[in-house]
């Protein structure tokens, strides 16, 4: 799957989401509430990795990883699509931007 591909599956998903939510009576996810999600989902993927380093006692740690890492990317999908930021063309002006600067 490409960037664009995965975005669409993350913008149905989301949607699915804010459909089950209508219909147990609640408000769909807002962009805040998504994003106080994905901190959250950055916490226990910091959790993970402070396991999976010797750090911190979690069972299955390196097996909950790329769950945890497919969490956040989800996130960052669904808020890049509801506030219409082009993240390929984004990334490419954050990296240059870092190699300008390392040299």
């Amino acid at each position: 799957m490409d960037l664009a591909e995965l975005q669409a599956r993350a913008r149905a998903v989301a949607d699915r989401y804010d459909q089950h939510h209508v219909a147990a009576g609640r408000a769909p996810w807002s962009t805040g509430v998504l994003a106080l999600g994905f901190v959250g989902d950055v916490g226990d993927l910091a959790k993970l990795v402070m396991a999976v380093d010797g750090r911190r006692e979690i069972p299955d740690a390196r097996d909950r990883l790329g769950h945890e890492l497919a969490d956040c990317l989800w996130s960052v999908l669904v808020l890049a699509d509801r506030y219409d930021v082009d993240l390929v063309a984004e990334f490419g002006k954050m990296t240059e931007g870092i190699e300008r600067h390392l040299g």
